[in-house]
């Protein structure tokens, strides 16, 4: 689908969101950032990353997403014990009146919103059986191919505190996620009303979207035309995040290896999802730097001595959004 640029559609596309929008941030209290953030990678085609505490909302945005969706909604506890045929599928043997015969046995994958749940748990072994998936949209077991439904979105979760018995995930692996979602703790306001809804019924979530409107919005998403100003300021950003091209000295002391062009694309497909949703038919220079943390956060890499010094990569993209303002 190609988007036109009417009112009738720049509309359409906004009200449908703001739905979406509306209908998660019902249940999700007071993380109206986080929700707006993993809606903009669904309607983006891409993959979310959501690190957090526990009980900071994490797993309920997941559900309540997919009960916003008429979609297949798969959960994957990941675990060390867990296996690649566990996720993908497997080959069965099975009895017929033609004799034995083998059947493939679709695993979770083969949904529409699947939820990774404590990702780093897993194995590399098992971790790698998504990259596949979440990057060709495709799952191979024995000789065949096959496609995953559409559409495919990966809600994957991690806990930075409780790093004993865990793998962490490897470049390869976070370079698939669009988005790096970091859920805060709420607010002192909207523990309150967390409060008020825990004592009270049960709010309860209809869809608002079906799969083909979600695929409708994501074809008509990529319509949307970046200047080419636009499209350079974003590329400076990512320059400015790689140690041999910065000119930012905290860059080359802390950075080992900075974002590369994924991390241009996942800031621009967001982008054009956002301006979108706030009913503009063009991306501007601040859609792109409102994106550019949540884009590139997981894709620095950062030397020992930054570790050490207690350096984070949202510290350092402070700098970069300084050095390279407008």
């Amino acid at each position: 689908m190609s988007l036109p640029a009417t009112a009738e559609a720049l509309t359409r596309f906004a009200d449908n969101g703001q739905r979406l929008l509306d209908t998660i941030g019902s249940v999700v209290l007071g993380q109206d950032e986080v929700v707006r953030q993993v809606v903009l990678t669904l309607l983006a085609g891409g993959h979310v990353l959501l690190e957090g505490v526990p009980g900071v909302g994490k797993t309920l945005l997941v559900r309540t997403l997919a009960a916003s969706l008429d979609a297949d909604y798969a959960r994957i506890q990941f675990t060390p014990d867990l296996m690649p045929a566990d996720i993908t599928g497997t080959m069965m043997l099975r009895d017929d009146e033609g004799g034995r015969s083998f059947v493939f046995q679709p695993g979770p994958l083969f949904g529409n919103v699947i939820l990774a749940d404590e990702i780093n748990r897993a194995t590399p072994k098992t971790q790698s059986a998504l990259l596949e998936a979440m990057q060709e949209q495709t799952v191979t077991v024995g000789d065949r191919t096959r496609l995953l439904p559409q559409p495919f979105f990966v809600l994957a979760t991690q806990n930075p505190l409780e790093m004993e018995g865990t793998y962490p995930l490897p470049e390869a692996q976070l370079d698939r996620f669009l988005l790096k979602v970091v859920v805060p703790f709420p607010s002192p306001e909207s523990l309150r009303a967390i409060g008020l809804q825990t004592v009270g019924p049960e709010p309860q979530v209809v869809p608002v979207l079906d799969r083909d409107t979600i695929l409708e919005m994501i074809d008509a998403a990529r319509t949307v035309p970046i200047a080419g100003p636009v499209m350079d300021h974003a590329i400076a950003l990512l320059l400015a995040t790689r140690p041999e091209s910065s000119r930012i000295d905290l860059i080359r002391k802390y950075v080992h290896a900075g974002a590369g062009p994924r991390g241009l694309q996942a800031m621009l497909r967001a982008s054009q999802v956002r301006a979108l949703l706030d009913g503009r038919y063009h991306v501007s220079t601040e859609d792109v730097r409102a994106l550019a943390v949540p884009a590139l956060r997981h894709r620095l890499l950062l030397t020992f001595e930054a570790q050490a010094d207690g350096i984070v990569p949202e510290t350092l993209l402070e700098y970069v959004l300084d050095a390279t303002a407008p």
